[in-house]
C-alpha cells in the first residue's frame, strides 16, 4: 500500500467520523445564574427571508409569516420544549386575535366634619388581554436551541412561524368538516332512518 493511499484513507476516515459526530446536538452550559446571551432571533432580530423560508424567485417570494418565540425552563428536556412552544403559540395567537380591555375604577370620598374635610381618592386601573379560540394550525419551527442552567435544568428557546394563506400546509384542510370517527356510525344510522321514513311515507 502506497504512502499516499494511506493518507487518503486516514483523511477519509476522519471525515467520516466528523460527519457522524455532527449529527448530534451539543447542549451549551450557561456560565452563571444570570443569562447574558440569548439567540438574536429571540430578541425579534429575525431575518425574515430565512425564518419564513422565502425564495428570491418563484411563487414563494411573496410568502408572509407571523412569528412567535418562547423560552421555558424545566428539569425535563421535553417539558421545557413543550412549555416554550406553548408560549410561542400564545404570542402568535395574540397577534392574530388578541383583544385588549381596560378597566378603571375611581372612588372619591369626603371625610371629616363640615369645617375640615378631606377628600380621599382610590383609583384602580387594570389591563386585560383576551385570546380566545384562535387557530394557529400549520405552524412550523424555524429556530430551536437548548442550554443547560447552572442548576442542571434545561432552558429551551423556540421560534415558530405561521405561514399565511396558501403557504400554510393546513390551507386546504378544514378541520370543521372532519367527521369524528366515533360519530360516523351514528350519522350513518340517522341517514338510513331518514331514508326509510321517506320510503314509508311515499
Amino acid at each position: 500500500m502506497s504512502k499516499y493511499l494511506k493518507y487518503i484513507m486516514i483523511a477519509s476516515l476522519g471525515l467520516l467520523l466528523t460527519n457522524c459526530t455532527s449529527s448530534t446536538y451539543k447542549i451549551k452550559k450557561e456560565g452563571n445564574n444570570t443569562v447574558k446571551k440569548v439567540p438574536a432571533w429571540y430578541m425579534a432580530d429575525i431575518a425574515e427571508n430565512k425564518a419564513c423560508d422565502k425564495k428570491r424567485f418563484g411563487k414563494s417570494k411573496n410568502k408572509q409569516c407571523i412569528y412567535g418565540v418562547g423560552s421555558a425552563v424545566s428539569p425535563s428536556l421535553e417539558l421545557a420544549i413543550d412549555k416554550a412552544k406553548m408560549i410561542a403559540k400564545a404570542e402568535m395567537a395574540d397577534i392574530i386575535k388578541g383583544e385588549m380591555n381596560k378597566k378603571i375604577k375611581i372612588f372619591v370620598s369626603e371625610l371629616g366634619n363640615t369645617q375640615n374635610k378631606t377628600i380621599v381618592n382610590d383609583v384602580e386601573s387594570a389591563l386585560v388581554n383576551h385570546i380566545k379560540d384562535t387557530p394557529v394550525r400549520g405552524y412550523e419551527v424555524f429556530a430551536q436551541e437548548v442550554t443547560m442552567t447552572t442548576s442542571g435544568y434545561y432552558r429551551a428557546w423556540i421560534g415558530l412561524r405561521l405561514p399565511l394563506g396558501e403557504f400554510n400546509k393546513m390551507y386546504n384542510y378544514n378541520i370543521d368538516s372532519v367527521v369524528d370517527a366515533y360519530k360516523l356510525k351514528e350519522l350513518a344510522e340517522k341517514a338510513y332512518k331518514d331514508v326509510e321514513v321517506e320510503v314509508v311515507q311515499q
